[in-house]
């Protein structure tokens, strides 16, 4: 029997309610989700990739689910890397990857776009503000690219919005003491 597969590679600078919402979530639709965090190359990170990576599998090991895999291996700023590395090591084939709707038109610019497309079907989350448009939606059927948009909805809040309007309750529980300890993403913050 295939197995479904989430591959859920965030920047997660920092992971917030809102990664945590969407693993939970991946859980209930996929046999296994497996999450990673990796350098955007189109973004600037206020933490580096071991302190965010971190993050990330201390809050799976929260989420104390046998569905929800860590595997900072998979990590490359390229998507087609990444799932190259997922498909081998784990030996499925049946792959959906997962991306928000504010980075959905980013896809056609993508290292090997072409390569993922026949790789991966994508699982779009519906991001607040990031509708997927209707010529997002030909674009991606002109290109064949196999795709899901999710119902599911996600707290409004994303890395960059809790690093402008620093506020704890945007972070996951396990995650708070970790950040205040060792002062992230301090800078940031304005007013507690």
């Amino acid at each position: 029997m295939l197995k479904s597969v989430a591959l859920f590679g965030t920047s997660a600078d920092p992971p917030t309610i809102g990664h945590k919402k969407i693993l939970e979530e991946l859980s209930k639709i996929y046999d296994f989700t497996i999450s990673y965090v990796s350098n955007n190359p189109n973004k600037k990170h206020k933490e580096n990739i071991s302190i965010r990576s971190h993050l990330l599998k201390t809050l799976i090991e929260d989420l104390d689910n046998p569905k929800i895999l860590f595997n900072q291996r998979l990590s490359s700023k390229w998507a087609v890397e990444s799932i190259k590395k997922c498909k081998k090591m784990y030996e499925f084939n049946n792959l959906d990857f997962v991306i928000g709707s504010d980075l959905i038109k980013d896809i056609f610019s993508w290292k090997n776009f072409d390569k993922i497309i026949k790789e991966v079907s994508f699982f779009i989350i519906l991001r607040e503000g990031y509708p997927v448009k209707s010529n997002t939606i030909k674009m991606l059927e002109t290109y064949k690219v196999k795709f899901r948009i999710s119902d599911t909805k996600i707290p409004n809040i994303s890395s960059s919005k809790f690093r402008v309007n620093f506020n704890y309750s945007n972070l996951p529980t396990s995650l708070i003491d970790i950040v205040k300890k060792n002062n992230l993403y301090e800078s940031t913050k304005s007013v507690e």
